[in-house]
């Protein structure tokens, strides 16, 4: 087994392992609900809402697969991290859909901070032409001021919560990067980004239409469970994105995502 994937299977048997003894625990504090309005009734037991829980196994997976290509693609030594931090996605998230509780919720939030501040992180690094050294104090930059964010709390329009928009706001940001970055170096294959987006919007759609319309609480069928499989293929999308050669440059050269860092 290549370094890389050592590292996302050590993160993702230790952060599950660490998830379902705090579940089992009750570390995480009581069930206040948090969460309940993605649909899915809470069971009995020590999983609430197992629909909305075990599909974040989706983020575990692609985190792997991020890293079993991590050694072909580095990404200028920040696959490896990207694939850790995928991997994590799936235990933070379910925190809050095993647990309910308020602990679990910022869990769930911190995890959608990370993966939308190492996008709009990334991009930026290589538009400003800087290293891994930039890259890390913007990124804890961003997640800290999603964490500020975030604290406004519920009742925003549509998204519900205050840190959902700093979490659109820096996919937004990183989407017009990427685009930039694209016309500027020709350094991405722009396909893997478009799929990643559409992904993801479809995701955000069937989140939107089963949160009330379309919801059968009891049924192990959610649109919140389809939301954290499409989130997780976006994920795994957007690491393509930055893997990919892109067109020819007017020297003849083709430009990758880490020639371009």
């Amino acid at each position: 087994m290549h370094r890389p994937l050592a590292w996302a299977t050590l993160v993702a048997l230790a952060s599950t392992g660490l998830l379902a003894v705090a579940v089992g625990a009750g570390w995480l504090g009581p069930d206040v609900g948090r969460g309940a309005h993605f649909c899915e009734a809470a069971r009995d037991g020590w999983v609430k809402q197992p629909a909305n829980t075990f599909s974040n196994l989706g983020f575990v997976a692609a985190g792997l697969a991020i890293a079993a290509q991590a050694t072909r693609w580095p990404l200028g030594g920040l696959a490896t991290p990207y694939a850790c931090l995928v991997v994590l996605l799936g235990p933070a998230s379910a925190a809050m859909h095993a647990t309910q509780s308020s602990l679990g919720g910022r869990f769930d939030l911190l995890s959608m901070y990370l993966v939308a501040s190492f996008a709009a992180a990334y991009a930026l690094m290589r538009w400003v032409r800087q290293g891994r050294t930039f890259f890390w104090q913007l990124f804890l930059l961003f997640v800290a001021a999603c964490e500020l964010v975030g604290l406004a709390g519920d009742g925003v329009p549509v998204v519900q919560q205050a840190g959902n928009v700093a979490f659109a706001v820096l996919l937004a940001v990183a989407i017009a990067t990427e685009v930039r970055l694209h016309r500027r170096d020709h350094g991405t294959d722009l396909r893997w980004g478009a799929a990643a987006l559409g992904t993801i919007l479809l995701a955000f759609a069937i989140w939107n239409a089963t949160r009330s319309r379309w919801c059968d609480p009891h049924s192990l069928l959610q649109g919140h469970a389809a939301w954290h499989l499409l989130g997780a293929a976006s994920a795994y999308l957007l690491f393509r994105l930055w893997a990919s050669p892109g067109k020819e440059t007017p020297e003849g050269v083709f430009r990758t995502a880490d020639q371009v860092v």
